[in-house]
């Protein structure tokens, strides 16, 4: 499964669910996709997911999106790094004053 995050005031971006229900509960939410955010939500929504990113919130097990022609000693990719386009996206939610929806792909 795959969930997209979208807003007017940016691209869409999409994770794999596992990721994606990871970053949702950072953001205070309670990860129910299809879900969305009030644009007066936005701040305290980005502020919860960087505390949550800063306390080192950890990655599911990459389980859902490896197709077995991985390296088995490549390094995962961390949460935090993850999670920077839907900073992004928050950011400029945030800046523009509009809300941010999600659902599934």
């Amino acid at each position: 499964m795959l969930v997209t995050f979208r807003t007017p005031a940016h691209g869409d971006i999409s994770y794999f669910g596992e990721v994606a229900h990871v970053l949702l509960r950072l953001m205070g939410h309670s990860a129910t996709v299809p879900g969305a955010l009030a644009a007066e939500d936005v701040p305290a929504a980005l502020e919860n997911l960087r505390q949550g990113l800063r306390a080192g919130a950890q990655a599911p097990p990459p389980s859902e999106y490896r197709t077995g022609e991985e390296d088995e000693e490549e390094a995962p990719v961390p949460l935090s790094h993850r999670a920077l386009p839907l900073v992004e996206l928050l950011e400029a939610a945030e800046r523009s004053g509009e809300y941010v929806m999600w659902d599934k792909r």
